[in-house]
């Protein structure tokens, strides 16, 4: 394969630890290409990425008419300023409230779209109400309102004073939720699935428990679909899954199909409240996200990808069911579309590197939790492929112990 770069992987990192701050632990790969389900290394290695960007890359690599659409509003419109008004922006909002509901608002990030709609609730609710309630092993974003209502003491540590109101249930438990909820309660925000938590699903009958504690309390339930938005667990958002609609929704990742988009999504009668002068975004909204992300819902729909999502969920589910039965480190699999946690009873970090080494790109979280967020069109012979290499690996991991 034509790699198309003069620099190898050695060369890139080398240039990285001389001018890039090392926040992040990197692995030794630079990767220079894309398409479909598959990326490819400085030094023209494929890898099968079971993983794609994070959940961002929701409709797989350079997809044909998203880089068609990215590239002829590049040619017209890249950026201008939200005191005007862009065709794309508005056809981007209609096509989200149609196949959701409410008004948009754009920003560039999930993090971002948490701090918007927290701003939202307490602006909307009465001025005594401030106080969020969220839920353990959440993650919501690094901004730091979206830090606090992440209850995980792991990433807060050394970074406080945190932001004041905000109060932590158990996920699944109402009665906890119940007990925290008083008349300064201005929201409770939730994700449908827990992600970075581990791929953890809502009971029977919980999320909407908290729409009637909403309801029952006077404050705003908001899920954050950062993850679980645009198809990801087989409809466009994961509250219809259980048909239980929130007043406020963020939304990021996959939105855009890879390129930077975040949004919230407010009911008609809560929207107003983010009023002129309160809240805003430089970058949010601009042209070419804007047009992305009406590529990318197009192409989901055009495509039947929600149906594709639904058929090779059933695939893996089959598939990690089966080697359940085989491998006892295997505790529970926790499978909603293309949001996929197989929980181990061993540490899952060391299966990453042993599938990377096999061609195979995956993630590992919450200590055990082996997590995998495909592309929504990815193959059945694909799907084949990384099942066969994450089985081969599990059993070495299995024998070791």
């Amino acid at each position: 394969m034509d790699t198309m770069t003069d620099y190898s992987s050695e060369q890139i990192i080398g240039v990285f630890d001389e001018f890039v701050i090392p926040n992040y632990g990197r692995y030794p790969i630079s990767l220079v290409k894309g398409e479909g389900s598959y990326v490819w290394d400085a030094e023209g290695r494929q890898y099968l990425d079971l993983f794609p960007g994070w959940g961002c890359n929701i409709i797989g690599y350079s997809p044909a008419p998203l880089v068609k659409a990215i590239q002829e509003q590049a040619a017209k419109l890249i950026h201008i300023p939200n005191t005007w008004y862009t065709e794309p922006q508005g056809l981007f909002a209609k096509f989200l409230s149609l196949h959701g509901f409410g008004k948009a608002f754009f920003c560039n990030s999930g993090a971002e779209s948490i701090e918007g709609a927290i701003k939202l609730a307490r602006l909307h609710t009465e001025e005594k109400r401030h106080k969020i309630i969220t839920f353990e092993n959440s993650f919501h974003g690094r901004t730091y309102a979206a830090l606090t209502a992440t209850a995980q003491p792991k990433y807060q540590e050394g970074v406080g004073p945190l932001i004041a109101g905000f109060r932590y249930a158990p996920f699944n438990d109402l009665n906890a939720v119940e007990e925290l909820l008083d008349e300064e309660t201005a929201a409770i925000l939730i994700e449908p699935i827990q992600g970075e938590g581990g791929v953890n699903i809502p009971d029977d009958g919980f999320l909407q428990g908290l729409r009637d504690l909403a309801d029952e309390n006077g404050c705003l339930l908001i899920f954050d679909e950062v993850q679980t938005g645009m198809g990801r667990t087989g409809t466009w958002f994961g509250y219809q899954q259980w048909d239980v609609q929130p007043d406020i929704m963020t939304l990021a990742k996959g939105l855009a199909g890879g390129v930077a988009c975040g949004a919230i999504m407010a009911k008609e009668e809560v929207a107003p409240s983010l009023r002129p002068g309160m809240h805003a975004s430089t970058f949010g909204g601009n042209p070419l996200a804007m047009a992305a992300g009406l590529a990318t819902g197009k192409m989901i729909e055009e495509e039947n990808l929600l149906d594709n999502c639904l058929q090779r969920s059933a695939q893996f589910e089959t598939f990690f069911n089966t080697l359940q039965q085989e491998l006892p480190i295997i505790q529970e699999i926790r499978i909603k579309g293309m949001m996929i946690g197989i929980d181990l009873s061993i540490p899952s970090l060391p299966a990453v590197g042993k599938c990377m080494e096999r061609g195979l790109l995956v993630n590992a979280t919450h200590d055990t939790v082996l997590r995998l967020l495909p592309a929504l069109n990815i193959k059945e012979e694909d799907v084949e492929k990384g099942c066969s290499i994450i089985a081969e690996v599990l059993h070495e991991m299995a024998e070791e112990i």
